[in-house]
Order: C-alpha cells, then sequence, then structure tokens
C-alpha cells in the first residue's frame, strides 16, 4: 500500500541551482530533430509549432540530474525528456496552448487533486470513477496531460502506465507516473538564465 503513495515526480526537489548542470545551444539539425517528434507525439501542435518554437530562435538543451534535460526557448523551459524517452510538455505550455495537448488528455476525479499535487502518481480508480474520463487511448509510456473534474486546467503531466482497457476493467494500482505537477520546482522556475 505505500507504493500507491509513493512520489514519483522528477521536479518535486528540483532547484536550478543543484539540478541544472549545464546548458547548450542546439545544432539547427538536431533542433529539427527534436521539433518532428514534438509533433509525432502531439499532431495537434503542429499549427501553433512556429510560435512555440519559433525557427530563428535558437533552443538550449539544460542537462539536469536524473538523466533529464530541459528544452529551453527564450529562457522558458518548455519540454523535457528523460533519458531518450519521449518530450514532455512544462505545464505553463499546456496552460497556455491547451488544444495542442487536448488528444493527450485524462481526467481524474476531484478525490485526486490533492495527492496529485502532492506528486503522488494517480491511481486508476481516480480515472475509472463516475467523474474520471479516458477519452483517448493512450500507449503505455506515452505523455499524457491530467485534468480534474471541475477544473479548468491541468494540474500533472505524467506518463501512462495502464492502458486505458485495463485502467477500466481493473480499477486499481497505478495508472499515471506524476512527473511535473503544479507547484513542483519546474513549475515555479518560469524562466531559466
Amino acid at each position: 500500500a505505500t507504493r500507491t503513495r509513493e512520489a514519483m515526480s522528477l521536479f518535486k526537489r528540483f532547484s536550478p541551482e543543484e539540478s541544472i548542470s549545464s546548458q547548450s545551444q542546439i545544432k539547427s539539425s538536431v533542433g529539427r530533430g527534436i521539433r518532428a517528434s514534438i509533433i509525432e507525439q502531439f499532431p495537434a501542435i503542429e499549427e501553433d509549432l512556429d510560435e512555440i518554437l519559433p525557427k530563428k530562435e535558437q533552443m538550449v538543451l539544460a542537462k539536469c540530474t536524473e538523466h533529464i534535460q530541459l528544452l529551453v526557448v527564450n529562457k522558458e523551459p518548455l519540454f523535457f525528456q528523460r533519458r531518450d524517452g519521449p518530450w514532455f510538455p512544462s505545464l505553463r505550455l499546456v496552460h497556455k496552448y491547451p488544444t495542442a495537448f487536448a488528444a493527450s488528455t485524462w481526467r481524474t476525479d476531484v478525490g485526486a487533486v490533492k495527492f496529485v499535487l502532492g506528486g503522488a502518481n494517480i491511481m486508476a480508480p481516480g480515472f475509472s470513477s463516475e467523474d474520471g474520463a479516458l477519452p483517448y487511448d493512450l500507449p503505455i509510456d506515452a505523455p499524457v496531460i491530467v485534468t480534474a473534474a471541475g477544473k479548468e486546467r491541468a494540474m500533472c503531466v505524467g506518463q501512462v502506465k495502464m492502458t486505458k482497457d485495463l485502467i477500466l476493467q481493473t480499477k486499481k494500482g497505478i495508472a499515471v507516473d506524476n512527473l511535473h505537477f503544479l507547484g513542483d520546482g519546474l513549475w515555479q522556475l518560469p524562466t531559466i538564465d
């Protein structure tokens, strides 16, 4: 039972002074590859991508502890990646462009909010309850934006650990790893110098 409340957030104790080891500008060819990956993961972002990641703006990769890297444009951390996994948007970016990430959004019941905002992973019952919603079938390890019933804005960015069918069938276990939530270290870092 302790595993269910175990905090997995990547940014719970994140601080730029201690967590960011280096920053480097990205070559344009690498930038194109990152843009292509992001479009592949979030097809609806394509119409806003030139505004989010302007081609003329320099992209910077900030290498952090725990094998995390942040994609930074105009000093703003927009996406993060763990090892060579998928790119995850920052919550600030999700709040600014919610339609770009709508097809990767699941909803929990209100009871999950206090746990999620404490950094806990999101359990299957939060999604399978009456107020939960899983409108999109997302593959294991895919990025997922998590909202709560009755709340307008997303409360966390996570990684899918159970398929939609399994969540609805078993109604127990960790459904989403909570990687980045409202109020964590990345949320409190609107810009990186």
